[in-house]
C-alpha cells in the first residue's frame, strides 16, 4: 500500500476533511444568510451569487468522487443529446437504488456546468439537515412532504418561481419516491399488480403526481426530460463511506433526451408515458446485467480542475489556523485546555458520520413502506 492510499484509510484524514467541508458550510451559509438583502434589489443577481455559493460546498464532494477515489463515470448517449447537455433547462429522471447515485449526478451537472444551478425535489425533512437543507433553502429547492394533499400548493408555487431562473437548471426527480430496497420493491409490485399495471425487476412503482406537475409547471422553461439509468461496473454497491476511503468505482449511466413536447399535455397520459419509461429502465438494467454495458455511444466527459482548486482553496483557508491553534493547545499542557479540545473533536467526528449517514441506504426512510401499504388499503 502506498503512502497516499494508506493516508486515505486514516481516521484522522478524513476527520481533517469533515472538518472543512463542515466549517466551509457554516461559512458558506452564513454568507447566504447576508445575500437575502440582494433579493429585493436584483432576485438574478441574487441567484446567480448563490448558485456559485452553493457550488463552492458541493463541488468538494464531487472532489472526493472525482480526485479522492478516483471514480470514473461513463455516459452511454448520442452525439446529438451531449451536445445539449449543460445548454439547456431540463427534468432529470434518475433511478434511486445507491447511496451515491446522487453524487454520480452532481459529478455529471459540474463536468457540463450547472452544479450550482442543480435543483431537486427533496424531502422537507432535508431543510432541517446542517449544510445540505440550508443550503438548498437559499437556492429555492423545492421541498415537500411527500402527501400530495399536502404538498400540491407548495411544490407548485416552488416550480412556478424558477420559471425565470437565469442559470441553466438540472431539476432532478426521484419518481420512485424513495430509495430501493427489497422490503420496498416487494410491497411496490403488489400494490402495481393491484392496479393492473406492469411488475418492475430493477425499480420501484414511479410516483406520477410530483413528474407531471413538474411537466406542467415548467412547460415553457425546460426543453427536454433526461432519463438516466446508473449502475456500477463489477456489481458494486458503493457508499459515501467507501468514497472518503477512497475506494474507486466505475459508474455507467445511460441518458436518454425526450424533448417536452412529446410528453402529453394530460396528465393521465402523462402518467401513462412515466410508466411506459420506468418499463424501458428495467429493459436497460436488465440488458447491462446482461452484457455490462448501457446500448449507445460512449463518452466519457473530462473532469474539471476546479473541484479540486475549491478545495484546496478552502483547506489553505481553514486548516492552517486550525494546525496552529491545536498546537498551541497541547503545547500549554493544561487540561482545561485540551480536555475542551478533544471533545470539539470528538463533537466534529460524531457530526460528520452523522452527516455520512443521512445517505446509508439501511438508515433511510420508512416511507416507501408505509405508503405503499396504505395504497394497498
Amino acid at each position: 500500500m502506498g503512502l497516499i492510499a494508506f493516508l486515505k484509510t486514516q481516521f484522522i484524514v478524513h476527520l481533517l476533511i469533515g472538518f472543512v467541508f463542515v466549517v466551509s458550510g457554516l461559512i458558506i451559509n452564513f454568507i447566504q444568510l447576508w445575500t437575502l438583502i440582494l433579493w429585493p434589489i436584483n432576485k438574478q443577481f441574487y441567484r446567480r451569487v448563490n448558485c456559485r455559493l452553493a457550488y463552492s460546498l458541493w463541488s468538494q464532494l464531487v472532489m472526493l468522487l472525482e480526485w479522492w477515489s478516483g471514480t470514473e463515470c461513463t455516459l452511454f448517449s448520442d452525439q446529438a443529446a451531449v451536445d445539449k447537455f449543460g445548454k439547456e433547462h431540463v427534468i432529470i429522471i434518475l433511478n434511486h437504488n445507491f447511496e451515491i447515485d446522487f453524487l454520480c449526478g452532481w459529478t455529471m451537472t459540474e463536468r457540463f456546468g450547472v452544479l450550482g444551478s442543480s435543483k431537486v425535489l427533496a424531502k422537507k425533512e432535508l431543510l432541517c439537515v446542517p449544510l445540505i437543507g440550508w443550503t438548498w433553502y437559499f437556492l429555492e429547492i423545492v421541498f415537500c412532504k411527500r402527501k400530495w394533499e399536502e404538498d400540491r400548493d407548495t411544490v407548485v408555487q416552488g416550480l412556478k418561481q424558477l420559471a425565470d431562473y437565469p442559470e441553466y437548471m438540472w431539476f432532478l426527480l426521484y419518481c420512485e419516491g424513495t430509495r430501493f430496497t427489497e422490503t420496498k420493491h416487494r410491497i411496490s409490485m403488489e400494490v402495481a399488480e393491484s392496479k393492473g399495471l406492469p411488475k418492475l425487476k430493477y425499480h420501484l412503482l414511479p410516483r406520477t403526481k410530483g413528474f407531471t406537475t413538474a411537466v406542467q409547471c415548467l412547460r415553457g422553461t425546460v426543453s427536454a426530460v433526461y432519463d438516466v439509468t446508473l449502475n456500477f461496473r463489477g456489481n458494486k454497491n458503493p457508499s459515501l463511506l467507501g468514497i472518503l476511503y477512497g475506494k474507486k468505482y466505475e459508474a455507467d449511466m445511460c441518458v436518454r433526451r425526450f424533448p417536452l413536447e412529446d410528453i402529453p399535455l394530460d396528465e393521465k397520459e402523462a402518467a401513462n408515458w412515466l410508466h411506459k419509461l420506468y418499463q424501458e429502465k428495467d429493459a436497460l438494467q436488465e440488458k447491462y446485467n446482461q452484457d455490462g454495458v448501457f446500448p449507445g455511444q460512449e463518452f466519457k466527459p473530462p473532469r474539471r480542475p476546479w473541484t479540486l482548486l475549491n478545495f484546496l482553496f478552502w483547506v489553505t483557508i481553514l486548516l492552517s489556523p486550525l494546525f496552529k491553534f491545536g498546537f498551541g493547545i497541547f503545547a500549554s499542557g493544561s487540561p482545561l485546555l485540551i480536555l475542551p479540545f478533544l471533545t470539539f473533536v470528538g463533537a466534529a467526528s460524531f457530526a460528520v458520520r452523522r452527516l455520512i449517514g443521512v445517505t446509508e441506504i439501511e438508515k433511510g426512510s420508512s416511507y416507501g413502506n408505509q405508503e405503499f401499504k396504505k395504497k394497498k388499503i
